[in-house]
C-alpha cells in the first residue's frame, strides 16, 4: 500500500479524470486517466476511499485522492516486499505484515506454503473490505494461517513478545510531506519510522530475523537522506546488515521506489541456490524472480554514495558487507 506523500489533486473532463500528483520538492509531477465516476466510493472514519477503473492500469484504489495501487503494475512492488525477505530467510515460519491494508503484500507472504501464521495489522478495516471485494489478490484474509488485527500498526509491535516473528514487512505510507515552500510536515505513520518503533522491532524478531520496510525513492533529496538516516538507525539498535533494494514502480513518483532490507543475522541467509529450488515449486509470480532477488540491490554510484558513504563502490549488495 503505498500512500505517496506528493501533494495530489483531481481533474475530470468528459468521463475521465485524472489523479495528479506533484512533488514539490522536485518540481515534479504526473498523472494518470481513470474512468469517472469512480467504481465504488465510502468514507471510512479515517479517510476517503475510492476505486477507479483505468484503460491500461485496470482497478486503481485511491485514499484521501491519493493513488495507493494498480492492478497493472501493484505486483512489482507488492511482490518484491514480500518475496525479498520471505526468500531470505531459511525458515520463515511466523510472519508480521503491517500496513498493506489493500492485502498484495499478504497475498504474496502466503505464497510460501512454509509459512505457519501471518499476523496481518491495519488501522483502518474498511480499506481490507473495500479490496476484499473488488481486487483479485482480496481473498488473501480467507486463508487460515492469516489472522487480520483491525489496530495501529506501532501499539500492535509495542505490545507483541520477545522473539515473536521470523520476517516483519512494514508496507506503510510516507512518513512526511512537503509543500511548495519547503516545509515538511510529519504524517501519521511518522511513529513506524521512530527509533522507538524500530527498537519494538528488533526486540520481537527472533535471533536471525528480518525486517523489510517501504523506504521511498532516492529521486528526492529528503528521501535519500531519510533511506541513510533509517539505515544508520537499523545499524545502531544491532541489525548486521541493511541494505536499500530499487523498485521500478510505474505509478509512484519518479517511477522509483525501494526498501531497506534489515537482518539480525546475514550470515545465516538462504544461498542464492536454495532460493532458485524454493522458487522452482512456489506459487507463481509475474515481478519477482531470483536474478532480481539479487539484482535489486546493485544501485547507481551516486546512490550507493549517498546511503553508504565511504563504502561506496566496494560495498557488497548480495551479503551487504563492507570493504575490509
Amino acid at each position: 500500500l503505498l500512500e505517496n506523500s506528493a501533494t495530489s489533486s483531481l481533474s475530470s473532463v468528459a468521463g475521465k479524470r485524472h489523479l495528479v500528483e506533484e512533488e514539490y520538492e522536485i518540481g515534479f509531477a504526473q498523472a494518470i486517466a481513470v474512468d469517472y465516476p469512480p467504481i465504488y466510493t465510502q468514507k471510512s472514519k479515517f479517510q476517503q476511499i475510492d476505486v477507479y477503473s483505468s484503460k491500461h492500469f485496470g482497478k486503481v484504489l485511491v485514499l484521501d485522492d491519493v493513488l495507493q495501487i494498480t492492478e497493472t503494475d501493484g505486483h512489482i512492488y507488492n511482490e518484491m516486499m514480500a518475496h525479498i525477505p520471505m526468500m531470505q530467510h531459511t525458515k520463515a515460519l511466523k510472519v508480521l505484515v503491517i500496513g498493506g491494508g489493500d492485502g498484495y503484500v499478504l497475498n504474496e507472504v502466503l505464497k510460501h506454503k512454509g509459512v505457519q501464521h501471518v499476523d496481518h495489522v491495519d488501522l483502518d478495516g474498511d480499506v481490507t473490505e473495500v479490496c476484499k471485494k473488488h481486487f483479485p489478490w482480496g481473498n488473501a484474509w480467507s486463508d487460515s494461517r492469516s489472522k487480520l488485527n483491525i489496530e495501529d500498526g506501532a501499539a500492535f509491535v509495542a505490545k507483541a513478545e520477545d522473539s515473536s516473528y521470523d520476517v516483519i514487512i512494514q508496507d506503510s505510507s510516507d512518513p512526511w510531506d512537503i509543500d511548495d515552500e519547503g516545509n515538511l510536515t510529519p504524517l501519521p505513520s511518522a511513529v513506524l519510522y521512530s527509533q522507538n518503533h524500530f527498537k519494538h522491532i528488533y526486540r520481537i524478531l527472533k535471533t536471525n530475523g528480518i525486517f523489510n520496510f517501504q523506504a521511498e525513492t532516492f529521486n528526492i533529496p529528503s528521501n535519500i537522506k531519510g533511506i541513510r538516516d533509517w539505515r544508520n538507525q537499523a545499524l545502531n539498535l544491532g541489525f548486521k546488515s541493511v541494505r536499500y533494494g530499487s523498485l521500478p514502480t510505474t505509478t509512484y513518483p519518479t517511477g522509483q521506489i525501494g526498501m531497506l532490507l534489515c537482518e539480525k543475522m546475514p550470515s545465516e541467509a538462504t544461498h542464492i541456490h536454495d532460493i532458485r529450488k524454493r522458487f522452482a515449486v512456489m506459487e507463481e509470480t509475474s515481478f519477482y524472480h531470483p536474478r532480481l532477488h539479487e539484482g535489486t540491490f546493485n544501485l547507481p554510484l551516486w546512490v550507493e554514495k549517498k546511503i553508504y558513504g565511504d563504502s561506496a563502490g566496494g560495498f557488497d549488495p548480495v551479503d551487504g558487507t563492507k570493504p575490509s
